[in-house]
């Protein structure tokens, strides 16, 4: 089943490579959408795809990479839009 989420992520996530990290993750696993920092430090993704896939993916962002810290997640789940043929880094 497809579907979409909106995730923000806070704590250690700017400057460490975490939108690398996450757009790595989502192509692996087929999934379009975005990520981007926000001015509040924490970072914004919005993913697309099959459900179970986009759990293994949340489950990845709650570790991040080696340099990040990841304090908190804001999970919400959306209608899916079928809006996006890749996944980027956006500014």
């Amino acid at each position: 089943m497809d579907t979409r989420v909106h995730i923000i992520v806070s704590g250690m996530v700017q400057g460490v490579g975490y939108r690398f990290f996450v757009q790595r993750h989502a192509r692996h696993l087929g999934l379009g959408g975005w990520v981007k920092n926000l001015p509040s430090g924490e970072v914004e993704i919005m993913a697309e795809g099959n459900r179970s896939r986009i759990e293994i993916l949340i489950k990845s962002l709650r570790t991040g990479n080696p340099y990040a810290t990841v304090r908190n997640l804001q999970v919400n789940w959306e209608d899916f839009q079928n809006q996006f043929t890749g996944f980027d880094i956006t500014f």
